[in-house]
């Protein structure tokens, strides 16, 4: 892990998922502080990154949020700690730390499960164009 950068929040994220992969677009798109990088789920980062920090790849269908040498979120946790550092509408969605975790993370997992039902699913990952590709870390 020590290639990671240190001063970026690295999101994990399912890169075959289009809701996803739509979420990591948008979060580009308001990142305009160059917070955060991007690494898909299925890549061997990825899969590296979740055995560092000691998470299952077998229990884990989430967005994983990693700030290295400080902490990991995952779920609604991620998804809250994510929109903290976007633009100022979604300063709002801070109002959900209200609302228990656990309860969070139930609509969460309901969403999560649905995903590819709902928003479909690609044949493999996203692949940013070159402009984009200095977000992602693999």
């Amino acid at each position: 892990m020590e290639s990671l950068p240190k001063d970026k929040k690295i999101i994990l994220f399912d890169g075959l998922c289009n809701l996803c992969n739509s979420s990591v677009q948008y979060i580009i798109k308001h990142d305009k502080k160059d917070i955060f990088r991007f690494v898909p789920l299925q890549s061997k980062l990825g899969q590296d990154i979740l055995k560092y920090l000691g998470i299952s790849d077998k229990k884990i269908d989430s967005i994983v949020l990693y700030e290295p040498g400080v902490a990991y979120y995952y779920k609604s946790g991620a998804v809250l700690q994510i929109a903290k550092h976007l633009s100022n509408f979604f300063n709002y969605t801070l109002i959900f730390r209200i609302i228990p975790n656990a309860l969070r993370d139930v609509l969460y997992d309901y969403i999560a499960k649905n995903r590819y039902k709902w928003y479909g699913k690609k044949e493999s990952c996203w692949i940013p164009t070159p402009e984009l590709k200095a977000k992602f870390l693999e």
